[in-house]
């Protein structure tokens, strides 16, 4: 095996970086460079095993070795998987090769040194690719992270229009968890007419106000919007059989993890598909 070293300087913060490398759909994209459909299952925690695999259930599992979130990771590449099945270690020719990744920021930049193992047959495949990959980071983490929801819902577009932008039914399911509900809401559903869902705690504790502007307003098909913080989303409709499939997709903030955000987006979301097929 040969050490090989790439690296990569990206205007950004080392935890936007960080979450860009790793945040599932994002990390997807970046190692599409490598294989169309790569993933990954297991959590980020020191000592966890990972596998890495594509859509045919081929890959790879390894351990992570070492971890300093937004800083340091480093990944002890174990055995292959063939058919999503874990093959025996003994039988890998990589067992034991490290990939690491340093990220190194300075004054809202960060320096991506990314270090791994290599059999010489495979050198000239990585210098072809690893910078790729590494430039398709840059690209992610230098502009607003996109991260999706969506959901089926079984019911007539005209109910689903209705139930998802009428100022009466948003407050029975703009809500994330139980604990949590929208007393009040309006919604002006118009090109540069503006929205405001109040939320809060169910115990008074804490509460905010969701507010933006409309910028599309597609009957039955789209609706796009600005946040008052700047960034944007949109909201589209497209009828599958007879069914209504909802997708939504935000910019993501970068107070909270991109994971969290995403599961908050989610159940938002879920909880309208349950309110209109019971209702």
């Amino acid at each position: 095996m040969k050490k090989v070293e790439y690296q990569i300087t990206i205007n950004a913060t080392a935890q936007k970086v960080w979450q860009t490398m790793w945040f599932h759909q994002t990390y997807k994209k970046w190692t599409n460079i490598f294989c169309a459909g790569s993933y990954y299952k297991g959590e980020l925690i020191e000592g966890n095993k990972i596998q890495f695999l594509t859509p045919n259930g081929s890959g790879m599992y390894s351990c992570i070795d070492s971890l300093k979130p937004n800083e340091y990771i480093a990944l002890k590449h174990l055995g292959e998987i063939e058919n999503f099945e874990e093959q025996p270690s003994e039988n890998f020719a990589w067992s034991g090769a490290l990939e690491t990744y340093t990220l190194i920021e300075n004054s809202g930049t960060t320096t991506i040194k990314a270090i791994h193992d290599a059999a010489p047959e495979f050198e000239e495949w990585f210098a072809n690719t690893f910078p790729k990959a590494l430039q398709t980071i840059k690209i992610l983490a230098e502009q607003p992270v996109a991260i999706t929801v969506e959901t089926i819902v079984n019911a007539d577009i005209e109910k689903i229009w209705s139930y998802f932008t009428q100022a009466q039914h948003i407050e029975k399911w703009y809500n994330a968890s139980d604990d949590w509900h929208t007393p009040k809401a309006t919604n002006d559903l118009q090109v540069n007419g503006k929205f405001d869902y109040r939320m809060e705690a169910k115990d008074g504790s804490f509460g905010f106000n969701f507010t933006g502007v409309f910028t599309v307003v597609d009957t039955h098909k789209k609706i796009a919007f600005t946040m008052d913080d700047g960034r944007k989303a949109t909201v589209d409709f497209t009828k599958e059989n007879n069914t209504i499939k909802v997708v939504e997709t935000f910019d993501a903030e970068e107070e909270n993890t991109y994971d969290l955000q995403e599961m908050g987006w989610q159940s938002i979301l879920n909880n309208f598909k349950k309110y209109v097929e019971i209702n």
